[in-house]
């Protein structure tokens, strides 16, 4: 089973979190996107921007935050952070 967890930080506490499962035999990058994007749904937050430093992180620890940067617009949080917490 894959499953992420997407969490909303503002001034350093979780406002909101989701974990998304997937069990599919999708490719781990397929179900990481699917996963953001029902985060996102849920949240009601257009899609982040992955920027170099995020995959980069992504690739070595398996998270990363997504910050006013890699959003077009307007966030009313500190960053959207995301971890996979189990993967298949």
């Amino acid at each position: 089973m894959f499953r992420l967890w997407g969490k909303l930080y503002k001034d350093h506490k979780i406002i909101a979190d989701l974990t998304v499962q997937d069990p599919s035999g999708d490719t781990r990058t397929h179900k990481v996107f699917s996963a953001v994007s029902q985060i996102c749904l849920q949240f009601d937050l257009s899609q982040p921007i992955w920027l170099d430093s995020n995959i980069s992180e992504f690739r070595k620890r398996s998270r990363t935050r997504f910050t006013q940067d890699s959003f077009i617009d307007e966030i009313d949080f500190d960053y959207l952070e995301i971890q996979i917490i189990e993967e298949d």
